[in-house]
């Protein structure tokens, strides 16, 4: 498909993606002046494409005055999301299991925002509630110096025994170690303690209550002056794209209504302990806490 949108305002063009009707995998080529591109610039047709759930492609020169935009419509039936509920939705044979967030730029830079501002390389014992497959740790592994990473002991638990497995030998490290268990079950595990918890886009999950086990896993496993960072997702997986806005239940758009009031839900009970929490990040909202004084 391919639509002439030179000299047109982002109303008249946000207008036309609107009655836009494509199927997933179907190509959109639009020519725009390059005059508007460097009013509009990129980065609001990257969010255009996000909108309406495309990948943005690399442009193409047309003339010397226009270029055209290129975008592929999404297959959104190809998501995890829509996975059926069971221990090895997020398994090595998963859609999940193919997504590395960490290769996506607006959660790298938060998350390791985060682990700087708790202050990493003093922690002993770190936790990763929702490991999966350990890129979290990958993260941490890349911002530390080999010394400095073997002083840590890490604990990754996942409710996934094919993903575990993959941990095991994927990442294997004396000073690593993998759990398969229900995070509703903790207690069945001797974890013991650490001073910083890492858990990203695992206490929201369906069959998990989310306050309940948040104050759980601080009053059980998080040691006086202990650290937390926790990653809410404001974002979907469609079709291996991360696309931004969290989807809500009963609405046919973005709504964070349920994301914000559990990270509200978070800070005013850390605070209440005496932490310092920030509540930073993007396509991923990162509550990290440190103790106070």
């Amino acid at each position: 498909m391919f639509i002439d949108l030179k000299a047109k305002s982002s109303s008249e063009i946000l207008e036309c993606f609107e009655k836009l009707h494509v199927e997933g995998g179907e190509s959109v080529e639009i020519e725009v002046l390059e005059s508007d591109v460097e009013s509009i610039s990129y980065k609001a047709f990257v969010d255009l494409a996000q909108l309406f759930f495309m990948k943005m492609l690399t442009p193409v020169k047309e003339s010397e005055s226009s270029v055209i935009l290129r975008f592929k419509k999404l297959n959104e039936n190809l998501s995890f999301h829509k996975a059926q509920i069971s221990s090895e939705k997020y398994g090595v044979d998963s859609e999940f299991f193919t997504l590395d967030k960490t290769s996506q730029f607006s959660f790298l830079y938060h998350y390791q925002k985060a682990l700087e501002f708790i202050e990493i390389k003093s922690r002993k014992r770190v936790l990763n509630l929702g490991v999966n497959k350990a890129d979290e740790f990958k993260v941490i592994k890349k911002m530390l110096t080999s010394s400095e990473f073997d002083s840590i002991e890490f604990v990754g638990v996942d409710y996934s025994a094919s993903a575990i497995e993959y941990a095991k030998k994927d990442f294997a490290h004396s000073n690593v170690e993998f759990i398969c268990q229900d995070i509703n079950h903790l207690e069945r595990s001797d974890l013991g303690r650490f001073d910083l918890i890492i858990s990203i886009g695992t206490l929201q999950s369906s069959g998990i209550e989310f306050n309940a086990t948040f104050m759980s896993i601080y009053q059980n496993h998080l040691q006086k002056g202990g650290a937390m960072i926790l990653g809410f997702p404001n974002c979907r997986w469609i079709d291996s794209e991360m696309v931004y806005g969290a989807k809500a239940p009963n609405y046919n758009f973005s709504e964070l209504s349920l994301v914000l009031k559990d990270i509200h839900f978070c800070k005013k009970y850390l605070q209440q302990k005496r932490y310092r929490v920030t509540i930073t990040g993007k396509d991923y909202l990162f509550l990290t806490a440190r103790k106070t004084g």
